[in-house]
């Protein structure tokens, strides 16, 4: 369900409670990702309208011709992830539509900015790159092609998704947000909820008229503000960068997933399982243990320092 009024969106100031990686993690710690995801039907609804991305960008350069090596494509891994979760809204075919079409815009616009992913790396000092509003950007993308697709075709008019989408490039975690999906962050047991639910429930949780969103009646629970398509453009995307440490562990999710569990429990068994695949899989089952009452759809990423190269042998 959509509703039409005005969301507070903080860019790079939420969560204040997320502490800055622990001492002795600089943003030259060399990390890499392991990272599975995972999507799931659920127990009531007659079909899935979630849709997730989990991709490693690479740079390519394509050799026409060369003495030293044969002509073809060569990739050089940048060392980074693109996590994207969506949530179709918008009917039977709309919802499915919407969330695929979202994915596949953000995926293109981020692909056709590869020059940034690779000014990242270029030089010392590394240049100014505006890594969030390149995510801005692809938002707006995707919300632009959504509402173009709905207007060619009257049967999907209005749909609309949730979109999150989360890069992770060296000790940086670069957020762009619009709905009620969630990224979540684990670090030192603790969880942090990196994003705000653009829902009625969470505004007047913002404004002072409730104190928490378990005060309001279940309808305005899921009363969506912000999303990507709906009746026409204009999605305001939330955006956020948190330094990442070593034993950092990312969740992506839909509200399929924490309108089963609690943070407690979702705490819980990201704290118990370091497998990303296992982590996913006990998320999803609880949730449907629970009712599986909607979607389920999450990513889990676990953060690791780098395991430096073996030493030559001399």
């Amino acid at each position: 369900m959509i509703a039409s009024v005005p969301t507070t969106l903080l860019e790079g100031t939420w969560p204040e409670l997320c502490p800055p990686p622990p001492e002795g993690e600089t943003s030259d710690t060399p990390l890499m990702t392991r990272a599975f995801g995972l999507t799931d039907r659920g127990r009531v609804r007659p079909n899935n309208q979630d849709q997730f991305l989990v991709a490693s960008p690479a740079a390519a350069l394509w050799i026409q011709q060369s003495s030293g090596q044969p002509a073809g494509v060569q990739y050089a891994d940048i060392g980074s992830h693109l996590f994207v979760v969506a949530d179709g809204m918008g009917g039977h075919a709309g919802g499915a539509e919407a969330s695929a079409l979202a994915v596949n815009a953000v995926e293109t616009s981020l692909l056709s900015t590869l020059g940034w992913l690779l000014a990242l790396r270029s030089t010392t000092p590394a240049p100014k790159v505006d890594v969030l509003g390149e995510m801005r950007t692809a938002l707006h993308a995707a919300d632009a092609r959504v509402c173009e697709e709905a207007s060619r075709h009257p049967e999907l008019a209005g749909m609309g998704t949730t979109l999150t989408a989360a890069y992770r490039y060296g000790s940086s975690l670069y957020i762009a947000h619009a709905g009620d999906s969630r990224c979540y962050l684990l670090r030192d047991e603790q969880l942090y909820r990196l994003t705000q639910d653009h829902t009625i429930a969470s505004e007047l949780v913002r404004q002072g008229v409730l104190q928490s969103e378990a005060d309001a009646r279940p309808p305005l629970r899921h009363i969506v503000t912000n999303i990507v398509g709906g009746p026409k453009e204009g999605v305001k995307v939330e955006v956020h960068r948190v330094g990442l440490a070593s034993g950092d562990v990312i969740l992506l999710c839909t509200d399929g997933l924490t309108g089963m569990l609690t943070d407690l429990q979702l705490a819980s068994i990201l704290r118990t399982l370091r497998d990303p695949r296992e982590a996913c899989e006990r998320l999803v089952r609880a949730a449907n243990d629970a009712g599986g009452s909607d979607n389920i759809t999450a990513i889990v990423a676990r953060v690791e320092q780098t395991p430096e190269p073996d030493s030559p042998e001399v």
